[in-house]
């Protein structure tokens, strides 16, 4: 069947089950991630004019690759299964664009050739092809990891396996996904005197998606793992703290209830998870072709706005704790507000907000809200 999307019309195989088997070839619920990817390609071409080779490392039908050669990237479709390799070739004439298609092993090519942009969006965990991804790439790596249930801590041994960090079933457990993930690319990078800046990530439809602009010295990977440490979490007041590190100083008990179920999750990636100019600027670049640009307007919308801190709460989870009714959440922020504390949304949930504030300062600052 054909699907047009994004100003591109391409082929997909009819699938049951939203592209995901055996052979992943097209999902559509990605969608928005793809209509993002190039919104984002778009504003980091002006951020760095020289940018101008781009690998989908699995193409799968090439619709993402075929996108990026629409928008005058020279790109490069890769993907080891024949039959992919084909329906590339076939949509990118569909289109009449022109773009390197290669049948390769994804690390083999990684490691052989240099990008300026490298899209690794696998089916699971990005991980092993990480360390290919960062030995070679010049500007920006774009990387999607779809096992959240490890990067989450729900499967806990296999986000601790995976991602060799501890990971954390929290009430703010997707964001724990997305840290998780930012920690183990910083320190796949370093390992080739990379260092990593999240400029847009977001974790969306049970997905994370992060966009690592790199810098090439010993000291730019120094600088990357000096923003990685742990979160020590209690179970029962809600209560967190964090610190930076690569070894945990955890909590015999709770500073705040004297409970000892106190949780240590990390190395997790404590730095900022975007560049609000430059979500400002992705944001500019969303266009009526793509399906999804009114989500990824309000997506981006509150990411430029939320606050740069390791960990987020939920009301409801809050004021489940505190046996009381939740309110509105512009009433329950405008509480905290006036009581001297930053506070913003965030992309997590509609009851999810970010504050430096502590779990008792909430409790006072929103008791009338």
């Amino acid at each position: 069947m054909n699907v047009s999307e994004g100003g591109v019309e391409v082929e997909v195989p009819e699938q049951a089950d939203e592209g995901i088997g055996d052979e992943v070839f097209f999902n559509p619920v990605q969608e928005l991630n793809r209509d993002l990817t190039v919104a984002t390609l778009r504003a980091y071409r002006d951020r760095e004019p020289r940018a101008e080779y781009y690998l989908d490392a699995m193409a799968a039908s090439g619709v993402r690759g075929v996108r990026a050669a629409a928008e005058g990237w020279n790109a490069t479709l890769a993907d080891i299964d024949e039959e992919a390799i084909e329906l590339c070739r076939r949509n990118l004439d569909r289109n009449d664009l022109d773009a390197e298609v290669v049948q390769r092993d994804a690390n083999a090519l990684m490691h052989e050739e240099v990008f300026d942009v490298v899209d690794i969006d696998p089916f699971g965990t990005p991980i092993p092809f990480a360390d290919a991804a960062f030995a070679n790439t010049r500007d920006l790596v774009c990387v999607t990891a779809t096992d959240t249930a490890p990067l989450c801590g729900a499967h806990f041994h296999s986000g601790v396996r995976k991602y060799s960090a501890v990971p954390r079933n929290t009430d703010y457990h997707a964001e724990m996904g997305v840290r998780i993930l930012l920690s183990a690319m910083a320190r796949t990078a370093a390992r080739y005197d990379a260092g990593v800046t999240p400029i847009l990530t977001h974790a969306t439809n049970h997905y994370v998606r992060t966009y690592l602009e790199l810098d090439h010295s010993a000291s730019d990977a120094n600088a990357a793992i000096d923003e990685l440490g742990h979160v020590y979490h209690c179970e029962d007041c809600l209560h967190r703290e964090h610190d930076h590190g690569l070894v945990a100083d955890p909590f015999d008990s709770c500073p705040e209830c004297d409970s000892e179920r106190m949780l240590t999750a990390g190395p997790l990636w404590l730095g900022a998870t975007h560049d609000a100019e430059f979500v400002a600027a992705v944001r500019d670049e969303l266009d009526a072709s793509m399906g999804t640009a009114s989500k990824i307007e309000r997506l981006l919308n509150t990411l430029e706005g939320e606050l740069h801190l390791p960990t987020h709460y939920d009301q409801h989870r809050l004021c489940k704790e505190w046996s009381r009714t939740a309110s509105g959440m512009d009433e329950f922020l405008d509480g905290l507000r006036d009581a001297g504390y930053e506070a913003s949304r965030t992309h997590y949930g509609g009851t999810t907000f970010k504050t430096r504030a502590t779990v008792e300062d909430i409790r006072a600052a929103t008791r009338n809200s």
